[in-house]
């Protein structure tokens, strides 16, 4: 059981760091506090809240791993190689297809809540 807390405080451990180190996780942190503010404004059904967040887990998650993949490409070539280079750019590539699909969704969510109102 032991082994178990010691896994969850790694985990917490390396959410700290990323969300203390990493400007475009704060950024994702505040388009995220943003949508729950409009969430809330437009009252949201509960499968658009569950979009959402699911939304934010797949950002947050993406965003994570790229960081990890920078970290680990880092530390085994420390000297520019183009496959280092490659391996940053794709990860950093999926989290831009991440945010992209999300902030769709977003779109999708929002735009016609924000239409009624006029």
């Amino acid at each position: 059981m032991n082994k178990r807390i010691k896994s969850f405080v790694y985990a917490a451990r390396g959410i700290r760091m990323v969300f203390g180190s990493e400007v475009n996780m704060k950024i994702h942190l505040v388009i995220a506090f943003l949508v729950i503010i409009c969430g809330f404004i437009f009252a949201i059904s509960i499968t658009e809240w569950i979009l959402c967040m699911l939304c934010f887990g797949l950002v947050t998650g993406a965003e994570m791993l790229n960081t990890s993949i920078e970290n680990i490409v880092d530390l085994v070539s420390p000297n520019f190689h183009p496959l280092a280079g490659k391996a940053k750019d794709i990860a950093a590539g999926a989290v831009l297809i991440c945010a992209i699909i999300s902030a769709l969704v977003g779109l999708l969510i929002f735009i016609p809540k924000g239409l009624a109102l006029f």
